[in-house]
């Protein structure tokens, strides 16, 4: 039986969403974070697993940054290869740059928004790789031409949210600039490019970039699963697609 709101039954199903909304503004209130990124706090451990220990984030973080477990296989695929220096070119708030000093390298955190910056500094702490990251102010495009590193990393952005109700992705949706000039920027430091991708992210277009660099460079294109869910796609070009894959999140090379 349903709620009696001004003699009128109020339907189990209703009665349900209404709590649950207002569990939701509650936390929201409590935690400091919009309502609309609840959902992202539900997954706050998955994002950070250490989220309890004082990591911060931004709105822009809690849907941009890359899941931990992701994250790690990123690094310890870089790892199999004898590389001392990555270049993480969107920094944000650090998820990825952490993860790569975990595995020993020391990282260049390239990041245009100083807030982020203080808050990926305060996570790098968090985790006690702080001393193994240079973080830097600035934009990627102008600096790719003095950064120098054996690996450079790619996870620009998405363009927020909204990227998953589109059909296909393409690369000219990502931000600042379309996927094709971040990747000409990037191999002005190393051919060796790791990017992360949306899920609905066009292939062909991803391919494009392999053939269309002189000389073409090695191409591997893997899915990149939590649990159940398809959260991105991975792209390893150059001597990061020779690596053979270990993670148990890369479901299936399709390249």
């Amino acid at each position: 039986m349903g709620t009696i709101v001004d003699g009128q039954a109020l339907p189990l199903a209703l009665k349900s969403k209404k709590r649950k909304q207002a569990e939701r503004k509650g936390i929201s209130r409590e935690k400091g974070i919009a309502s609309c990124l609840f959902k992202y706090w539900r997954q706050r451990y998955s994002l950070f697993s250490r989220y309890d220990a004082g990591i911060k984030m931004d709105d822009e973080g809690w849907f941009s940054v890359t899941p931990e477990a992701i994250a790690a296989s990123h690094a310890a695929h870089a790892a199999s290869l004898s590389a001392a220096v990555v270049i993480d070119c969107f920094a944000g708030v650090g998820g990825n740059a952490i993860q790569f000093a975990a595995r020993g390298f020391l990282v260049i955190a390239v990041e245009i928004d100083p807030r982020k910056v203080d808050y990926a500094v305060n996570n790098a702490r968090v985790y006690g790789v702080k001393d193994r990251i240079e973080f830097v102010v600035g934009d990627f495009f102008s600096l790719a031409p003095f950064l120098k590193g054996d690996v450079v990393f790619l996870s620009p952005p998405w363009g927020g949210p909204s990227y998953s109700r589109i059909q296909t992705f393409t690369l000219d949706m990502l931000k600042p600039k379309d996927g094709y000039m971040i990747f000409q920027a990037a191999q002005k430091i190393s051919p060796n490019i790791i990017m992360f991708l949306p899920r609905n992210v066009d292939l062909s277009q991803v391919e494009e970039l392999s053939w269309l660099s002189c000389p073409p460079l090695a191409l591997k294109i893997e899915e990149n699963y939590m649990e159940t869910s398809l959260k991105g796609i991975t792209a390893y070009f150059g001597d990061t697609a020779l690596v053979p894959s270990k993670s148990s999140l890369l479901k299936t090379d399709i390249s």
